[in-house]
């Protein structure tokens, strides 16, 4: 299309987003003499990793005995046996490792008396399979994710990556079934870039803003997972939308699980500690699925707090005040700032937020690409990391610090295979402009749209829909209700208005076209919410209390085409690498 001025590079292997995975990633590949562009729409240190703030898992051993074994047990017990074994043990057994990488990066772990890096409990971390509690969470204070991202982004300079930044990815280059590339547009000149590489790595994160209520920034909107369903390949496990804990109620803005590693605990509106009765054992450090939905369970049977019953209370105000100043001050300063509360004389509100999505591109544990129909073939020269991918490490649910691991270690897997599948500077060959072209209609046609409704109409339609009808707890009423109301903001695009017809930081067709990534995603979880008839990790069904193993022990795969998604599923990796360690399922869950 004439009307817009195309530049063209290439390179041998291109990283869409400059988060935790992306830049781990992109340091590997220029280790390895890859000419590497990573391409984003934010200034790297801004990507989501640094809101982290917990910690990063690995058994290091530290404060206390650990086992790579362990953790891999958790990890899959957490899944709720969702998860593929021969993933977890590779990130288990590489997780340390990798820490240790990070700390000869530079990351400033926060130490031990002896100088080894610091380490707390965090939810559903155990030792000796289940029989204790485990101080396995590598920590920076309570800001790991900005440390580690800042760091990473230093590496990658120094190693020659080339970034491409406030960039939008727009779509894929797909020829016969293969990636060639990627279309971006530059926000600040208006141009359109066509990048030409062997490999592009999907790091674009997750999608938490198709929820009103959300830990994510107004960033995560999914972009890859939207480029994928638009190549025609499916998603994985979209269902499963972890909702934390201990959001600030109200505001949303994350309270980290570190803060009950620490010692804090939840209290309802009689006062009680009650998940004593939810999960004796681990209790306020039960995984987050089991919390969220306790919390849930203590609000909806009117024993909340404050006035309306709606929200709980964490208290952290008998920690000494040396422990908060020293491993907790970002959360001292959020609680202050977002709530008016002083941690160390009161509470701070918390309600179950939508934090984390488990689904995302189905991959192979070394970060490839698995193929439309379902088998372990994959797509070449495509590849997923990080939250946008669903590997799958985290299976129905996600153990608190295993998200920032899962980042490093996949992200440094990509760079490993795709070391091993190209040599710096093979030459490229063509693809017509067919693909291009298609592209490029799209971004026209949405820049060009003069209907009368305008995107954050159909934006707040959606998060509302997602929010009532695909929340921590489910029934077949609820999704099938949800199931055809989330269809009209889909077909509102037909009526969509784009105010803007500029090219440069034009903020209004940028939020539309994350409105058509974002509405997409919201398709294929509700669908595939609404196909799993069972209860399993954060997908909580009302109807349907318990897991189903005989029926659905297995990944759920959605394609979407218009406004239809069409649903299969693929077996669960039961089977490890190395055969030395396998767990199944108990029948019933127990914490």
């Amino acid at each position: 299309m004439s009307r817009y001025k195309i530049i063209d590079h290439e390179y041998d292997v291109v990283v869409l987003g400059a988060g935790g995975s992306g830049l781990r990633a992109a340091v590997g590949l220029s280790e390895a003499g890859l000419k590497t562009a990573c391409i984003s729409k934010v200034f790297p240190t801004r990507s989501h990793t640094s809101a982290a703030q917990g910690g990063i898992s690995a058994a290091l051993g530290n404060m206390g005995e650990d086992d790579w074994r362990w953790h891999m047990y958790d990890t899959v017990k957490g899944s709720d046996w969702l998860g593929d074994q021969d993933a977890i043990e590779y990130l288990c057994k590489e997780a340390p490792r990798a820490v240790v990488e990070l700390e000869r990066y530079g990351v400033p772990f926060s130490r031990t008396d002896e100088g080894k890096i610091y380490q707390r409990p965090f939810g559903g971390m155990t030792k000796n399979y289940g029989n204790g509690t485990a101080q396995r969470t590598c920590a920076a204070a309570d800001r790991t994710g900005h440390a580690i991202l800042h760091t990473l982004y230093g590496q990658a300079l120094k190693h020659n990556t080339e970034f491409f930044i406030e960039y939008f990815a727009l779509d894929l280059i797909m020829k016969n079934g293969e990636c060639k590339g990627v279309i971006a547009w530059n926000l600040t000149d208006g141009t359109i870039h066509r990048f030409r590489s062997h490999i592009t790595i999907v790091a674009t994160g997750g999608y938490g803003k198709v929820y009103y209520s959300a830990t994510s920034a107004h960033t995560c909107t999914g972009d890859g997972n939207a480029m994928i369903l638009r190549a025609g390949l499916p998603l994985q496990d979209m269902e499963f939308v972890q909702f934390h804990p201990t959001g600030i109620y109200g505001v949303g803005c994350l309270i980290t699980e570190g803060a009950r590693g620490e010692g804090g605990f939840l209290v309802n509106g009689k006062g009680e500690r009650f998940m004593e009765r939810y999960a004796p054992n681990a209790k306020d450090l039960a995984s987050r699925d089991v919390v969220s939905r306790s919390m849930e369970m203590e609000i909806n049977e009117g024993r909340g707090v404050g006035k309306e019953k709606d929200h709980i209370s964490l208290h952290l105000d008998h920690l000494d005040k040396a422990v908060l100043e020293e491993r907790l001050p970002g959360i001292s300063e959020a609680a202050k700032t977002f709530a008016n509360v002083d941690v160390n004389k009161e509470p701070i509100p918390v309600v179950p937020t939508v934090h984390y999505n488990m689904g995302g591109i189905p991959t192979n544990y070394k970060a490839e690409v698995l193929t439309l129909n379902g088998s372990e073939k994959t797509v070449p020269g495509l590849m997923a990391i990080g939250e946008a991918a669903c590997v799958s490490v985290h299976g129905a649910n996600r153990l608190g610090s295993n998200s920032l691991i899962d980042l490093v270690v996949f992200g440094r897997a990509a760079a490993k295979r795709a070391a091993e599948l190209i040599k710096p500077g093979q030459p490229h060959e063509e693809v017509s402009n067919s693909e291009t072209d298609k592209c490029l209609d799209r971004f026209d046609k949405i820049r060009n749209s003069s209907g009368s409704t305008k995107t954050s109409e159909l934006r707040l339609k959606m998060q509302k829909t997602m929010q009532s009808k695909c929340a921590v707890f489910r029934t077949e009423k609820t999704l099938k209700e949800g199931v055809e109301e989330i269809r009209k903001p889909y077909d509102g695009m037909n009526d969509i208005s784009v105010k803007d017809k500029s090219l440069l930081f034009n903020t209004d067709l940028v939020e539309t076209l994350e409105f058509d990534n974002l509405i997409r995603q919201a398709l294929t979880t509700m669908d595939s919410a609404y196909n799993r008839k069972e209860s399993r990790g954060a997908h909580a069904r009302e109807d349907f209390s318990k897991r189903d193993d005989k029926n659905f022990m297995k990944h759920t795969l959605a394609w979407q085409n218009e406004n239809k998604v069409e649903i299969k599923y693929r077996d669960v990796h039961s089977r490890t690498l190395t055969n030395d360690v396998q767990y199944f399922p108990p029948k019933e869950r127990v914490y």
